[in-house]
């Protein structure tokens, strides 16, 4: 199976023109210019991805359409069973799920993504699937600006309010979201070693600090982040600004190097193809979302294998069977490569094998 690149680079202050704090370990070369220009600045840190912030200004209407294009394909381009059979068994592996590792009883995941992504829908869209009805827990806006303020953490529960599943999923504020507040990429490194306290609200010119209140001193590995999943939406996908794709790069490098796997959520693509609107089984026979499957892959920087599409409840009152084994299909998606890191972290401390 492909990892993510983990090139190692020189020592020196973060490419986004962001000296390296000394008690993170070093960053990419300072000579590096940065992927954004940001929205001020401190000693230590700067709001990230100020630019992305511009197309989310734009209306919420589908970003473009697709005029006299066949959006269908012969034949489906991934296999996915859409029966009942298969969500319960998607359901059953996510509910039973445990980390390979005794160290930790819950795998925490952190959505990134720019503003407007789907990150809080996608949360509340796989806690409707497990709740059979749809519910919106992680609260979720439509504005130009970041909804969510605060790092927060949300327990999957199995069926019915059983007891959590051995999955957290953490949201964030979102890259770029168009003010003077918004999280940097020294904060981010931070929630990903385990840092950051649950609640911590970002603020470009309060970096997280060993004297931020809750600042975890010595993080263990149930502190820490286990996968993160790249959020993008498929309708924004083409009017990103080209400076993204150089931030993802930059993010995923220094993600890479802390030996946490990443995958990415093609979120609303039934806003670009009326068939998967219309029913989500249809979209793998899109030639739209495929299409737009490869562009989210430049745009991140990662093959598609590891990018699941997504339709998030929105406007739906009830569940739909298809919608459920999609969104289902990319969290147990999510679980594999999150599992990868329990791997590498049991074989790093193993010691050698003996032949």
């Amino acid at each position: 199976m492909e990892k993510p690149t983990e090139d190692k680079r020189k020592a020196g202050g973060f490419a986004f023109g962001v000296p390296a704090p000394s008690a993170f370990g070093a960053g990419p070369s300072a000579s590096a210019k940065p992927a954004f220009n940001v929205f001020g600045s401190t000693t230590e840190s700067s709001s990230l991805v100020a630019e992305a912030s511009s197309t989310e200004k734009k209306d919420n209407n589908h970003a473009f359409a697709f005029p006299g294009v066949q959006s269908n394909v012969v034949s489906q381009w991934r296999d996915m069973e859409w029966t009942e059979e298969k969500k319960t068994s998607l359901r059953k592996t996510i509910s039973s799920y445990v980390p390979r590792t005794a160290d930790v009883n819950q795998a925490q995941v952190l959505l990134l993504g720019p503003v407007g992504s789907g990150k809080s829908s996608f949360i509340s869209s796989v806690q409707s699937v497990f709740n059979g009805r749809v519910s919106n827990r992680a609260m979720v806006g439509s504005s130009s600006t970041s909804f969510t303020k605060k790092l927060q953490s949300f327990n999957i529960h199995g069926q019915n309010g059983e007891d959590p599943t051995g999955l957290i999923l953490c949201d964030m504020m979102g890259l770029g979201g168009g003010e003077m507040t918004g999280p940097t990429l020294h904060d981010i490194l931070s929630i990903i070693k385990g840092h950051v306290p649950e609640g911590h609200k970002f603020s470009p010119d309060q970096p997280v600090r060993s004297e931020t209140a809750g600042y975890v001193k010595r993080p263990t590995l149930q502190n820490k982040i286990h996968c993160v999943a790249f959020v993008v939406d498929a309708s924004k996908v083409l009017t990103y600004p080209k400076s993204l794709s150089a931030t993802f790069q930059q993010l995923r490098e220094h993600i890479s190097d802390l030996g946490v796997h990443q995958v990415a959520l093609l979120t609303h693509v039934d806003h670009i193809c009326s068939e998967t609107d219309k029913d989500a089984s249809q979209v793998y026979k899109s030639r739209i979302i495929k299409d737009m499957m490869g562009k989210a892959a430049a745009l991140l920087g990662m093959s598609t294998s590891y990018i699941m599409p997504v339709k998030n409840y929105s406007s739906q009152l009830d569940l739909d069977l298809n919608t459920d084994v999609l969104l289902l299909s990319a969290v147990d998606h999510i679980l594999e490569y999150t599992d990868l890191h329990f791997q590498d972290n049991t074989s790093h401390h193993a010691g050698p094998k003996i032949d």
